[in-house]
């Protein structure tokens, strides 16, 4: 794909939206590894109820902004996003162990005990959800790219869903084997679980479709970017 050069004015502006962008995607990421021990049921319209970890709402974020990346700053930005996802989730690990390593007071308003069981199958969920997510991030940005090299920069709605679709398959797949096999979750809640948060996450990145394609006209209209091309952010 052609890259499109930019002034310095414009390659400020344009840096300081990829890491706005960034910013979203780590935050996203981390916090949906600290809260995933929270499940709720979601009744969609009466037609099915859905039982999914809290820890889903965030996660598909991330594989917007990927996709967003993807489609304007190109394949090398979003890998570096992802990079940076996978060290930031890793020392948020070390953060939460040096906090439930060491003992509360007799005063403090959060004990050991609450504490940990909060917090406690951290470790465990972000090793899950790094496997998981190391896998899901990389194959949707290679399979988004597959498609964008394919339809030659068309049809944003195919690769957007096509390698979103690919990708979340994997990711719960993955966190479920892992988070089943450490005895977090229970066998016997595997099947439905995978189920659920699969439809979820098709269901909303088919309602993220158009605001992909909101963020992309507007990136596209600001710095005069061709249908397909990407802007070229040299380190």
């Amino acid at each position: 794909m052609s890259e499109t050069l930019l002034n310095l004015k414009n390659k400020r502006t344009a840096y300081r939206i990829y890491l706005i962008l960034g910013a979203l995607f780590i935050s996203s990421l981390v916090v949906s590894n600290l809260i995933f021990q929270k499940f709720f049921y979601w009744d969609f319209f009466g037609i099915y109820t859905f039982e999914i970890s809290v820890g889903i709402l965030p996660y598909p974020i991330t594989f917007l902004i990927t996709d967003i990346i993807s489609e304007v700053y190109g394949k090398r930005k979003a890998n570096q996003i992802v990079t940076a996802g996978i060290f930031a989730s890793f020392f948020s690990l070390l953060i939460v162990y040096a906090s439930s390593s060491v003992p509360a007071t007799a005063w403090s308003p959060i004990n050991d005990e609450i504490f940990n069981q909060v917090f406690g199958a951290t470790v465990i969920a972000v090793f899950a959800s790094m496997m998981a997510y190391l896998f899901a991030q990389y194959i949707d940005i290679q399979i988004f790219h597959f498609w964008k090299r394919v339809t030659k920069g068309k049809h944003l709605w195919l690769r957007n869903n096509f390698s979103t679709f690919s990708s979340q398959f994997i990711d719960t797949l993955t966190v479920l084997l892992l988070l089943c096999s450490a005895g977090i979750i229970d066998w016997d809640r595997f099947g439905i679980l995978l189920l659920n948060g699969f439809l979820f996450k098709i269901l909303v990145a088919a309602l993220d479709t158009p605001i992909l394609y909101l963020c992309v006209y507007v990136m596209r209209k600001r710095f005069k970017l061709k249908q397909g091309g990407e802007l070229a952010l040299e380190i």
